[in-house]
């Protein structure tokens, strides 16, 4: 699999940061802000793929708030370039 190269921006950052701290977030949107905040500036880590799974849980949910959102959006364009499962 080719390698994605890249990176949370730093608005992306700082969402992903308040998604972490919020009392009344979920535990996937908790996975996909992690995963966001853990490559801002780290263009050899790429998201894995339950944090990918939780990524799209997030978007798909929609109770939750746009910054979670945005979060989870970053955390799962920086998923491993190829084909998915079949």
């Amino acid at each position: 699999m080719a390698k994605n190269r890249k990176v949370t921006s730093k608005p992306a950052a700082s969402k992903a940061s308040k998604t972490l701290t919020s009392q009344s977030t979920g535990k996937a949107s908790k996975t996909a802000g992690g995963s966001a905040l853990s490559q801002h500036k780290a263009p050899a880590k790429q998201t894995s793929q339950k944090a990918a799974s939780a990524a799209s849980k997030t978007l798909r949910d929609g109770r939750t708030s746009k910054t979670s959102k945005s979060a989870a959006g970053s955390a799962l364009s920086q998923t491993p370039k190829g084909k998915g499962k079949r």
